[in-house]
């Protein structure tokens, strides 16, 4: 900058006329201080600029909320969710640089954005920046094997992380390893779920591995990997290392019945169990006679869920000496298990010793008139019962009656689901008139579909007394598949009772034959009443 200025102020001098070498020595002089100030002037030209450009540029706070707008969500400096935003490679990548300015987030949710799947990468290496995550869910993210390996990586930096969702990434699957044997001793995870992610029975291996570095762990799902039962006995072993488990789903996990004897034995260490799902895992069927020693010990469960576990008569012996003694119980779940209605031991008769019981699922469980006296005497020692559910049990229609006595008492009841129970033109009286005299105030969600055998006649008395049910959000009275009827008797009536019930938003009217003009007023009912029901025709 010096030489090139001189240059400058030399060429200017040139012209000037010959003198004594004194005359020499000041212009010389003149023209070093004046090549001086220049190149201090521009120095400080260039500063002053580069000042002026910082200033104009955006900062962190306001690139981040820039990022946030462009995706259609409101700026959270905590908690950054972005679930199902149609993510792109580009996004993920301009997120990790955002990440600096996040000191205090503490939780991200990248769910549903199958783009992240191969660029996790380049948000973990950043995750330095947030050491206050507590919550990362990655679910239906498309991960690979890259991903997870990244991720675990990330274990050495993240070390406040307590919550861990990889559901729906069915690339996991054999892969599991590349995350665990990353996990230190400490570890302050307390949920952890990988629902549907394919896992093999050695990926069941290495989680059992890791249970005695993650002593906090809460709440498990390994749900719906149906390969991992092959590993049950060994994950089961090792439960013993978080006795602080509250919530353990195996739904649809390939149990079988050796499975169900390991995982029985692990519940004698799982004192703080809350909810306890073994659903749908239909070879454990037979199993129970020797599997529920320590289930009974369980004071703490509040959830229990056997549905479509082909429960044999034997094990409903077993069970309804073990499930009267869960004194905790909230939610109880035995549908699809036909020997439940059939067996001659009184397992829906001993209810009653559960009256904290808030939701009941006995759907499809081939009950007969005997069965279901039982449940209805049962249910009379149920105050605080919110769902219950019936369906698909073809005794309960004609028989609606002897439940009057429970559904009087039940005054907390807001679901009933009686969908494809053989109901007839009675039935739908006798809930017309429980309602009319002040019970089922609550209801919200009423299921009376697939009962065909209501009469034309049943259906406008129905509907001239539904008007009563006013705090209804959700009907539906479909119909059967293949099969259709006109509904000309009572559309009418159904109209005038819609007016009536300011709550209802959702209406399923499939397999009804609508004419033209009932179509027409159907349409237009929602703008002519100002309201938004969702009609399913």
């Amino acid at each position: 900058m010096l030489i090139k200025n001189r240059v400058w102020f030399t060429d200017r001098f040139s012209s000037f006329p010959k003198s004594s070498p004194n005359s020499h020595r000041q212009v010389l002089h003149i023209v070093l201080v004046a090549a001086v100030t220049r190149a201090l002037f521009l120095c400080y030209s260039d500063g002053l600029s580069h000042l002026i450009s910082e200033a104009e540029s955006p900062s962190g706070e306001q690139r981040f909320n820039q990022f946030m707008q462009k995706l259609g969500k409101k700026p959270n400096s905590k908690n950054l969710d972005l679930n199902n935003c149609a993510l792109s490679a580009a996004d993920v990548t301009e997120l990790a640089s955002l990440l600096p300015f996040l000191p205090e987030l503490e939780e991200i949710s990248l769910s549903w954005n199958g783009c992240v799947g191969g660029t996790l990468k380049a948000l973990t290496v950043h995750l330095h920046h947030v050491n206050l995550l507590r919550v990362l869910r990655l679910n239906s993210c498309r991960l690979t094997a890259e991903d997870v390996t990244s991720l675990g990586e990330a274990f050495e930096i993240v070390s406040q992380l307590e919550e861990l969702d990889l559901s729906w990434n069915s690339n996991i699957g054999g892969k599991l390893s590349l995350l665990t044997k990353k996990l230190q001793k400490g570890c302050k995870l307390k949920l952890l779920k990988i629902t549907d992610c394919n896992l093999t029975a050695k990926d069941g291996e290495s989680l059992a591995e890791i249970l005695n570095v993650i002593p906090n762990l809460e709440v498990l799902d390994l749900s719906i990997n149906k390969h991992i039962g092959c590993s049950m006995k060994v994950i089961a072993q090792d439960l013993k290392n978080v006795p602080g488990l509250k919530e353990l789903n195996l739904h649809m996990c390939g149990l079988k019945q050796d499975s169900l004897q390991g995982l029985e034995t692990a519940l004698q260490h799982l004192a703080e169990l809350r909810k306890l799902d073994i659903s749908c895992n239909k070879e454990i069927g037979g199993g129970f006679k020797d599997s529920t020693a320590h289930l009974a010990s369980l004071k703490n469960l509040e959830v229990l869920d056997l549905h479509q576990c082909c429960v044999t008569e034997e094990d409903v012996t077993v069970l309804s000496q073990v499930i009267p003694l869960l004194s905790s119980l909230q939610e109880l779940n035995l549908s699809s298990n036909k020997s439940v209605g059939v067996s001659s031991d009184p397992l829906l008769g001993r209810l009653r010793f559960l009256p904290k019981l808030k939701s009941l699922a006995i759907s499809n469980c081939g009950l007969g008139k005997e069965s279901f006296s039982s449940l209805a005497e049962a249910a009379l020692h149920l105050p605080e019962l919110e769902i219950l559910d019936l369906s698909w049990n073809k005794c309960v229609g004609g028989n609606l009656k002897l439940l009057l006595g429970a559904l009087k008492l039940a005054t907390e009841i807001q679901v009933l689901r009686l969908s494809s129970c053989n109901l007839v033109a009675e039935d739908l009286a006798l809930l017309t008139l429980l309602t009319k005299d002040g019970h089922l105030a609550r209801l919200r969600k009423l299921d009376l579909s697939y009962n065909n055998n209501i009469s034309d006649e049943g259906w406008v008395v129905f509907c001239q007394g539904l008007a009563v049910f006013k705090e209804l959000s959700e009907l539906d009275v479909s119909l059967r598949p293949l099969s259709c009827r006109d509904c000309g008797m009572w559309f009418s009536e159904l109209l005038a009772a819609l007016t009536k019930l300011p709550a209802l938003t959702e209406l399923g009217m499939q397999r009804w034959v609508l004419s033209e003009s009932q179509r027409k007023r159907l349409e237009s009912f929602n703008q002519d009443n100002k309201r938004n029901i969702h009609f399913d025709c």
